[in-house]
């Protein structure tokens, strides 16, 4: 059996290859124009970001597996795989903890306003006339209103670690759905009332810019927005914007639109101190990357034996 690991350097920890595999073969990094020649002949292919679309497919007769080496799969053409018998597995769940973990530091980073002392205290403190610095306000965490986008393992694991600080949480159903679910609040609702707004749902053609110039001009005056699921989910330019007008009051961004983005991107260059800008790692805590390890060779070998598990398509 021949696998083939399109972008093993997005995985910075090793998997065990069982005795089964006789042939592995790692590729730090597999542009698009690479793919069929990297994938030719190969059994199963895995693959954390690099796409595999109709194109590709159609040119690797013999790929009969695909192990996505993360939660979202929307580098994958689901549709084509079922044309061509391709099974598609994911790693579901494996992040929730690191991504929620992430959201929280993200929330009182912004709410304590801690860039902002941090350089208060640099500049400012040794000249102090007191003991202390103030300069822009700083808010409580706990009473503050948390509406979470997505209830999956990540939104429900960032649930619970929001309840045990005192926020108060409301669910978004899904934009323009009616009725609402219980225990769901109307998406609408959910963007005007909540103090924080968390992003955890996947990204199709109903959720791009999910978070746009409109949402955010309903959002009330000085909430933060969190995006640790995919960034095209928010319109980048309409959260500049709205940084920039003091309308927002603050933004943490793991994913952005363009990954890796060009070095002139706008948000790289942002001088907004409620900016933060992180290159896609709140999944990559290192037990989180040790239970994606294990997932791949779990997949792996559910696709051997014949006992599939994690099932896409």
């Amino acid at each position: 059996m021949k696998v083939v690991f399109l972008d093993s350097d997005s995985l910075p920890v090793s998997i065990a290859r069982p005795a089964w595999i006789t042939d592995w073969q790692d590729r730090p990094d597999t542009t698009p124009d690479q793919v069929v020649d990297a994938a030719r002949d190969a059994d199963a292919v895995i693959t954390n970001k690099v796409r595999i679309g109709r194109a590709e497919l159609e040119q690797l007769p013999n790929l009969r597996f695909i192990c996505v080496a993360a939660t979202g799969y929307d580098c994958i053409d689901l549709a084509a795989c079922r044309d061509f018998a391709v099974t598609v597995c994911n790693v579901p769940a494996y992040s929730a903890q690191s991504v929620a973990e992430s959201v929280i530091a993200s929330i009182f980073a912004l709410h304590r306003q801690l860039f902002v002392y941090q350089a208060a205290a640099l500049r400012d403190w040794p000249d102090s006339r007191h003991f202390c610095v103030h300069r822009t306000p700083i808010q409580d965490v706990q009473g503050s209103v948390l509406g979470i986008v997505g209830r999956g393992g990540i939104g429900l694991a960032t649930a619970r670690l929001a309840s045990a600080l005192g926020m108060q949480l409301l669910f978004a159903e899904h934009r323009g759905v009616v009725p609402v679910r219980k225990g769901y609040q109307s998406f609408e609702t959910v963007v005007a009332q909540s103090d924080v707004i968390s992003l955890h749902c996947p990204l199709t053609e109903r959720t791009r810019h999910l978070i746009g110039a409109p949402e955010l001009a309903q959002m009330k005056p000085g909430a933060l927005l969190i995006n640790t699921a995919r960034g095209p989910l928010v319109d980048e330019a309409a959260v500049l914007n709205a940084l920039d007008s003091g309308r927002l009051g603050g933004a943490a961004l793991d994913v952005l639109c363009q990954e890796p983005p060009p070095a002139d991107h706008p948000l790289l260059n942002s001088r907004h101190a409620n900016l933060i800008v992180t290159p896609h790692v709140a999944w990559a805590s290192q037990s989180s990357l040790q239970r994606l390890a294990d997932g791949i060779l779990g997949n792996l070998q559910g696709y051997h034996s014949g006992n599939l598990i994690n099932l896409v398509s």
